[in-house]
């Protein structure tokens, strides 16, 4: 995908499959003009793009009518109730008009609004305007909802919430989610599968299950000997030596990461490094692998 010179997307081979998908990526990584391909809303510059079985650029209307979209702006009108606002989206979205009142009810209901969806959505909290958006996504029982930062602007608690509604929502009603985040932890806490973006580039994609995990190799603790300085500089040298991937702040701190599919190896080394560096081990457990290692892996 390309806007003048400049190169949004990159050779981008993606296939999103059943569940909840995370694209994730830093700010201007390409996450909105994806979605943006997928919707139909800007035509790609090569390439197909295939949604539930039909092209975003031929077949809007019969596929607006499988779509939920929650945009990342609050851009919605403020004198309009929320219940009106949700059930006008249900009818653009192909939903007849006797249907589409009760439906805008039920989903305000389902999200935590049914109080308040007489509300006009100008007086509403950041909070509840979320809540409406995702209200209005899934009022016309789609297949699929498209939510880009579904959680930004919220605390941490109506973060937990959010994603916990998300979740309960693609569960009990078989929708599937593509949902947009620069919040790696939010995504690794919900999602089945990921699709990770750095500079428009694909950097992996697949199960959640396959990219992170316990077998990302080992953090070790070393104790903080005054009469033995640089000893935690010396193991990060050995470890570097023997070419493994290690992580250091490059100071005094005496955490160090290796990462690495044989946590049972990575310690066997750590060990004769700690031995020659005459260190001290306070600790030694198995690291996580995150999403974060992606992005780090896709720099070097």
């Amino acid at each position: 995908m390309q806007f003048g010179a400049q190169r949004v997307l990159d050779a981008l081979d993606v296939e999103v499959p059943h569940g909840i998908t995370g694209l994730v990526g830093a700010n201007g990584a390409g996450k909105t003009t994806f979605m943006s391909l997928v919707l139909g809303l800007r035509p790609p510059t090569a390439g197909s793009v295939d949604v539930l079985g039909f092209d975003p650029q031929h077949d809007g209307a019969q596929l607006r009518a499988l779509l939920g979209y929650g945009p990342e702006h609050h851009i919605m009108p403020d004198e309009m109730p929320a219940s009106d606002f949700v059930k006008h989206l249900a009818e653009v979205r192909g939903m007849p008009r006797s249907e589409a009142r009760g439906r805008a009810s039920d989903a305000l209901w389902l999200v935590g609004l049914g109080e308040e969806r007489f509300r006009a959505l100008g007086t509403m909290s950041t909070g509840q305007r979320q809540r409406v958006k995702l209200a209005q996504a899934i009022a016309a029982d789609p297949r699929l909802i498209l939510l880009d930062e579904p959680t930004d602007g919220l605390d941490p608690v109506q973060r937990d919430e959010m994603l916990a509604l998300i979740r309960q929502i693609s569960a009990e009603y078989r929708i599937d989610v593509l949902l947009s985040s620069h919040l790696l932890e939010e995504v690794e806490r919900i999602c089945d599968n990921v699709v990770a973006l750095d500079a428009g580039r694909l950097v992996a994609q697949g199960p959640l299950s396959l990219l992170v995990g316990d077998d990302g190799g080992v953090i070790v603790d070393l104790v903080d000997v005054p009469d033995r300085p640089g000893a935690a500089a010396r193991v990060v040298e050995l470890l570097g030596g023997r070419g493994f991937d290690v992580r250091h702040d490059g100071g005094a701190g005496t955490r160090i990461e290796v990462i690495g599919r044989d946590p049972d190896a990575i310690a066997d080394a750590v060990r004769d490094a700690v031995v020659s560096a005459d260190a001290r081990v306070g600790r030694i457990v198995r690291r996580r692998r995150r999403l974060e290692d992606l992005f780090q892996g896709a720099e070097r």
